[in-house]
């Protein structure tokens, strides 16, 4: 069954197939367009540099208006990182918005990593705990 959510999948795949951006790659798991496979290469000059991490993609019916469930499979230290391998970013929750496509959604983790924000971590662990903080 074709589903609103289903063909905009494969137009990312398409998208991310035919100009893919550098060290980053993703792709449906066993013909299952709503779970993806991803890896993240490290950023160069960061603690991550060299590192391959793998991460998962998990869609809904209701992709692109919500955000898909992201989680890196590899074990990745990073404040905005949860140990269960949860992000922490803004736009796979309250920044989202429907123009984001899965290359946007890859490299915009792979910048997050880049840029070790301990402002936003510190934020990512207030949340977790539900502690009040001033932001």
């Amino acid at each position: 069954m074709s589903t609103p959510a289903r063909k905009r999948l494969m137009r990312d795949f398409k998208r991310l197939m035919q100009d893919p951006p550098a060290g980053i790659s993703g792709a449906p798991q066993d013909n299952n367009i709503m779970l993806w496979n991803a890896v993240i290469f490290g950023p160069d000059d960061t603690p991550w540099d060299g590192g391959t991490f793998k991460l998962t993609l998990q869609f809904t019916e209701d992709y692109p208006n919500k955000p898909p469930t992201v989680r890196f499979v590899s074990r990745m230290f990073h404040p905005n990182i949860y140990a269960d391998g949860s992000i922490c970013l803004d736009i796979l929750q309250n920044q989202w918005s429907p123009i984001y496509d899965v290359a946007a959604i890859l490299t915009s983790i792979q910048l997050g990593v880049t840029f070790l924000d301990a402002q936003h971590g510190d934020y990512c662990i207030q949340s977790t705990y539900n502690i009040p903080c001033c932001l």
